[in-house]
């Protein structure tokens, strides 16, 4: 048995009737010269070859009775991959719009705890002839990081899969614990967690004091009560363009995505009348995992939170404005501890410790959002990648929103020489997020020109 950590925990405790706390990924795929037969068959075949190369695939979690305590995985003795595998298919045309509208329905769709937290879709009949595997798992038990990588571990670099060492025996799962087992474990990591809330308590508050006194949120129509439906869009751009723009004005590849995400969302608040006059706040997720920690050792993240000069009228003085931005925050970041985020989720009780998860949420917004939306950047491979011989076109990711950190949520995978962005939201609040991918082109297209403009 394996405890969750207090930020592992948290991300199941926030659950409610409105909001999931799983992450996943849209990967669309050309079958190519794998052969017409490529499909559910094809990539459960695969699955079940390289399973037991991360446990937390055949785990569940089970409770601490009473609430003791915070939960464990466990191997589930009744483990059924073909329920975590399944298939769909598109009604004719098969458009991204389609595909998107398939998507935000499973997305929004809670994860069933009584088994371990994953699903694969594979969804065919897209237009062109490609092939749509969409898989979900919750927050709990991987980062976007170490997400990252266990995704990598189903795909190869070349079309044909390498291969993979079996299990040295068929998997015998242990038995589940017993109630009294739980209670007597539960009670020890409770006391254990006491001794490390009184060490850890008066840092993580002055910790919290310097981080309220970040940049303040304005209210925006990104910030609200969320609903359970969510809308999905995607699409891609070309890093070499990005690095165009780049060059010409300096920074990061991360600070020009940073950018592109203001600009984006200046226009979509202009074309609603209600742009504030002041920077929206991002929160961005930062991994603190350290070299060579294994991948599926649940969350190893904090956040720092910077400014989106969507104030600013000038494309070339947002680029400016928000590599400097980015730098602030990272400095502000850099003084605070990297256990934040974990030290905070500790100093929630344990038992009911999901109504008051939800409830410090609900509190932290009655003042003002503490932030706008995430935006979130995760590296990928820069080459091209297969799934079963066929070739991976795109990795796209969904992430998660809620009434407190925002209604939408731009995510991006940097893949094979582009940027793949993914982006999730409440249908009440953004319903039209494929508008706002149309704005991140040509956002893009606006900084690129100007780029490539001769100097005065």
């Amino acid at each position: 048995m394996r405890q969750l950590s207090s930020l592992d925990s948290g991300f199941l405790m926030i659950e409610s009737p409105t909001t999931v706390g799983h992450v996943a990924s849209l990967m669309v795929v050309d079958p190519g010269a794998a052969g017409d037969g490529w499909g559910l068959g094809t990539v459960r075949a695969l699955l079940a070859e390289r399973l037991h190369l991360w446990p937390i695939f055949r785990q569940r979690l089970v409770e601490v009775p009473l609430g003791l305590s915070r939960p464990y995985w466990v191997d589930d003795p009744a483990f059924d991959l073909d329920f975590h595998v399944r298939e769909l298919a598109l009604p004719a045309p098969g458009s991204p719009e389609q595909l998107g509208e398939q998507i935000a329905r499973l997305h929004a769709r809670a994860l069933d705890r009584r088994r371990p937290p994953w699903e694969l879709y594979v969804i065919s009949g897209l237009a062109d002839g490609r092939v749509a595997v969409y898989s979900k798992i919750h927050h709990a038990a991987v980062d976007g990081v170490s997400g990252a990588k266990i995704l990598a571990g189903f795909l190869d670099i070349r079309p044909e899969p390498r291969t993979v060492e079996p299990e040295d025996r068929p998997f015998q799962p242990d038995p589940l614990p017993s109630r009294l087992g739980l209670v007597q474990q539960g009670l020890a990591a409770a006391a254990k967690d006491q001794v490390k809330l009184a060490r850890t308590l008066p840092p993580a508050l002055r910790s919290l004091g310097a981080l309220a006194s970040g940049p303040r949120a304005p209210r925006t129509p990104l910030n609200g009560t969320i609903s359970a439906h969510r809308r999905f869009s995607f699409g891609s751009v070309s890093i070499d363009d990005v690095k165009t723009v780049r060059r010409k004005y300096g920074g990061t590849v991360n600070d020009i995505v940073m950018v592109l995400c203001t600009s984006a969302l200046r226009r979509w608040l202009q074309e609603r009348d209600a742009l504030p006059d002041v920077p929206l706040v991002a929160a961005v997720p930062v991994s603190v995992r350290r070299r060579g920690q294994t991948a599926s050792g649940g969350n190893e993240l904090s956040v720092m939170l910077a400014e989106l000069p969507t104030n600013l009228p000038d494309p070339g003085a947002r680029v400016v404005a928000m590599r400097e931005s980015m730098d602030r925050a990272k400095a502000r970041f850099e003084s605070l501890p990297a256990t934040l985020l974990r030290d905070l989720a500790g100093l929630l009780p344990t038992a009911g410790q999901g109504v008051a998860a939800r409830a410090l949420f609900n509190l932290a917004g009655v003042a003002g959002p503490p932030f706008n939306l995430f935006v979130s950047h995760v590296p990928a491979p820069q080459v091209p990648l297969y799934l079963a011989g066929g070739r991976v076109e795109g990795i796209y990711p969904v992430s998660a929103v809620t009434s407190t950190t925002g209604a939408l949520n731009i995510t991006v995978f940097s893949y094979n020489r582009r940027l793949d962005f993914g982006l999730v939201a409440c249908r009440d609040l953004v319903p039209d997020v494929w508008e706002l991918m149309g704005h991140l082109h040509d956002s893009l297209a606006e900084l690129v020109e100007l780029s490539r403009a001769p100097q005065p």
